[in-house]
């Protein structure tokens, strides 16, 4: 079985060091570069296409989120899981905007790391169980009054979709090429999307998608 080639991103030495020596542990994983900044991560992704890129947010010069949204748009195919301190919604739903397919904050266990690091791999969304939690307590406030059902019944089937790929972290082309549609249907989509919502940004649209649990799985897995 081919192993899961990953490149770390963190300006902390011991913190890479550590990681490393327990990714390096387990056979399924292959550690092949390490970067200490959003410019480097980008130009060692471009250079060695890693299959995952755990990538922290605060790091000196180009950010972990810049970097992100440069990975996933020049190198589609390459998964990024972000490792961090900063547990807050604000820098979760930024991290989704910017592409990244994952989320867990640098307090989980390792056991955590594995399975959000296999789950990205696979094309699947992994979200750190505490904001996982905040979510759903958030949504059971909404469905208590009301307002989620009343406002999903709005949507048409499609549009269901396309919230749900929104929500998995998807980006227009993907969602495209998903649903065989083309970007500007995705695009179009979207924006009768948010509208019949009320929502004013592609970042609350995904909020709302996460709410509702409209994550699709993939719809193939991957070889």
């Amino acid at each position: 079985m081919a192993k899961i080639r990953v490149m770390l991103v963190d300006d902390h030495a011991l913190f890479r060091q550590g990681l490393r020596t327990l990714l390096e542990s387990r056979e399924e994983f292959e550690v092949i570069a390490e970067a200490v900044d959003g410019q480097e991560a980008v130009e060692k992704a471009g250079e060695l296409r890693p299959d995952v890129v755990l990538m922290d947010i605060s790091l000196h010069g180009m950010d972990g989120l810049a970097a992100t949204r440069l990975i996933r748009s020049q190198f589609p195919q390459i998964k990024v899981l972000v490792v961090t301190m900063h547990g807050g919604d604000e820098y979760f739903f930024r991290a989704l905007e910017a592409g990244a397919s994952g989320y867990v904050t640098k307090e989980a266990a390792f056991s955590d790391v594995l399975a959000a690091i296999q789950s990205v791999h696979q094309g699947q969304m992994f979200i750190n169980s505490s904001l996982t939690r905040r979510l759903v307590e958030e949504y059971l406030g909404r469905v208590s009054t009301g307002v989620e059902r009343e406002s999903y019944a709005k949507l048409t089937e499609r549009e269901r979709e396309v919230v749900g790929l929104v929500a998995a972290g998807k980006t227009n082309r993907e969602i495209a090429d998903e649903l065989s549609i083309s970007i500007s249907t995705v695009q179009t989509h979207c924006a009768h999307g948010m509208d019949k919502l009320n929502l004013n940004s592609r970042t609350e649209l995904m909020n709302y998608g996460l709410r509702l649990g409209l994550v699709r799985p993939p719809a193939k897995p991957l070889d």
